[in-house]
């Protein structure tokens, strides 16, 4: 995507009460002033209910956190099983202030535009549907009716590539499941979401190089593992709750080797808050912490493909760095791998990863004297150019060590929002297998036909609507301007959109940088309660780890006038699509089960 000129409010005004500051790198990541962190978030925005909220944070009767993907404890969980990015997002969900009617009337879109981001979210939870009519200067409430009519009317009038349909990867599985059907139903694969920008090169390498475009470990294998090797993340701010799955590797006698052109504290040394209540580690909660990481590898950016490259070359040359029998079993193209990494020298090796010769060689060692590894990666590897490249040689190498389907090894990849990876799962995808159309249309059955042609991702949609080929974007959660490589060309294909419809908890930036109409419809967060004429109503979620969890709010919400996710889809394919549909909206709306 080329770069576009700069549009008018796409970009917050500087914040006049920022302010550049430099702070010596701390010793120690987490512990009491994480807490002390949290619990301070959480008062200021939400108050004591905000607090009584977070003991219910991924509990087997609570919800789950929204604010990573990171896998929960199986059996047991402590009473904090969260951390500040959790308790940031808890305080958002429980916030006090509230982005009303009166409030929109009192600020125009222009004048909202003018404020920094900060300042939009801490206006509060939308508590109404609001919408932008052509020319209008301000948001104005609409009945829930009228929004589902507007909408269906935009679709009747357009033709189904012609609309476009985001999501967020915080929408529960039951969501996005009527979501992507909906659209199918409408007839259109447009269904871009945000993995197209995170671990969509994950997928694309692992699926025909393992077979699955998702991670094959359990969060008990990183615990028992020899070694861990974690490239292109940082932990200790992206999802702070992994660095206690390390600590019990270390603490089991495993290594950990991070592969990072930084050297991040959370993988330097760790100190686990719930250390406090166990006298066993309490001296050590106070004074050191855990050393998580023992060996940094200082790749340089852009090098991982490199390095992993030259550990490849170094471990063929190993007695024993192949586990035969595994590879003669399940693994083919060996002798084409040898015949590649023979073909590389040494010198452009090192020179591209900023890694020795020594050093490669010293990892291939490590690795080589066990099965039980299990190599982690985030969008530090997955944004790259080669990034593709790069997971097939992750993949390779948990190949050639027989690291597949053995407790303690296998391949990691540690997703960012909380259900993105099970949004994908129930089919939000542009590029649908067959096989996940054919099971559609036997499980919907009773004449459903989904598209077979694939769709737009967020990029082809974006230079799409610039083009004015898009006349209907629905965004399902999410914030579509800053998430996308390119805000001003993001901001312009939002103004030449007739209609854009967002589906949101708060105001973001996004929603006031509209073509002629805009919606903007208000949903309840995931920690808020459900209550439909069946009764209690709960959702699901995939962690990055395959496991499907149930998550149940229990909060009042915010307005009487919000509507869960899966309703407000149901509604609007209700009325869209029409009653000659095979698909009980509204019905499956009502009760999720």
């Amino acid at each position: 995507m080329t770069t576009h000129p700069p549009v008018p409010g796409a970009r917050p005004p500087a914040d006049p009460d920022a302010e550049l500051r430099h702070t010596p790198e701390p010793e120690r990541a987490a512990g009491i002033p994480a807490v002390v962190s949290s619990a301070d978030v959480v008062l200021r925005r939400a108050g004591p209910r905000g607090l009584r909220e977070l003991a219910r944070v991924n509990q087997f009767d609570g919800f789950d956190c929204p604010s990573c993907a990171w896998a929960d404890p199986e059996d047991e969980r402590s009473i904090a099983e969260f951390c500040e990015n959790g308790a940031k997002a808890v305080a958002d969900a429980a916030d006090r202030h509230r982005a009303d009617a009166d409030f929109f009337a009192g600020h125009a879109v222009e004048d909202l535009l003018g404020h920094t981001d900060r300042w939009l979210n801490d206006a509060g939870r939308l508590t109404t549907p609001m919408v932008r009519r052509e020319g209008a200067t301000h948001l104005e409430p609409i009945a829930w009716e009228d929004a589902e009519q507007l909408v269906a009317q935009h679709l009747a009038a357009t033709t189904p590539d012609r609309a476009v349909f985001y999501t967020s990867g915080r929408a529960s599985n039951e969501a996005a499941f009527l979501y992507q059907l909906w659209a199918r139903t409408l007839g259109t694969n447009n269904l871009p979401d945000c993995s197209n920008m995170c671990h969509e090169s994950t997928g694309t390498a692992l699926s025909p190089t393992v077979g699955v475009g998702k991670g094959t470990v359990h969060l008990h294998d990183l615990e028992r593992a020899d070694v861990v090797v974690v490239l292109g993340q940082n932990p200790g701010t992206n999802a702070p709750r992994m660095l206690t799955a390390l600590q019990q590797c270390v603490d089991g006698g495993g290594t950990i080797v991070a592969v990072n052109p930084m050297k991040e504290v959370g993988l330097s040394r760790f100190v686990n808050p719930q250390d406090f209540k166990r006298p066993t580690r309490l001296r050590k909660a106070l004074t050191e912490g855990t050393e998580l990481a023992s060996e940094h590898l200082q790749v340089r950016i852009g090098g991982d493909l490199a390095l992993l490259t030259g550990v490849q070359k170094a471990l063929l040359d190993l007695d024993g760095g192949v586990d035969e029998t595994f590879v003669d079993t399940f693994v083919d193209g060996l002798d084409e791998l040898r015949a590649h990494l023979a073909a590389q020298p040494w010198e452009p090796l090192e020179e591209a990863s900023g890694i020795d010769r020594d050093r490669m060689q010293w990892l291939a060692e490590l690795v080589s004297t066990t099965n039980r590894v299990v190599w982690c990666w985030a969008m530090g590897i997955t944004q790259h150019e080669h990034a593709v490249g790069t997971i097939r040689q992750l993949a390779n190498l948990a190949l050639l060590r027989g690291s597949l389907g053995v407790e303690g090894g296998g391949l990691c990849p540690v997703r960012g929002h909380s259900n993105v990876q099970g949004d994908r799962t129930v089919g939000i995808w542009d590029r649908p297998t067959d096989d996940l159309l054919d099971r559609l249309e036997v499980g919907i059955g009773n004449g459903f036909a989904p598209p077979r042609e694939h769709g737009h991702d967020v990029v082809s949609s974006i230079e799409a609507a610039v083009r004015g080929e898009v006349d209907v974007l629905v965004a399902l959660g999410g914030n579509l301007l800053q998430a996308a490589p390119d805000t001003d060309a993001t901001a312009a294909a939002l103004g030449e959109v007739p209609l854009a419809v967002h589906i949101a908890t708060k105001l973001n930036r996004g929603h006031l940088l509209t073509g002629r109409t805009a919606l903007l419809l208000p949903c309840l967060s995931r920690t808020e309660e459900d209550v439909t004429q069946h009764g209690p109503q709960f959702v699901t979620v995939e962690s990055s780890m395959g496991v499907v969890s149930r998550s149940v709010g229990r909060m009042r919400p915010a307005s009487r006038d919000l509507r869960s996710e899966p309703r407000i889809v149901a509604g609007l394919a209700a009325a869209s699509v029409g009653p000659t549909t095979p698909v009980p909206w509204l019905e499956l709306a009502e009760d999720h089960d």
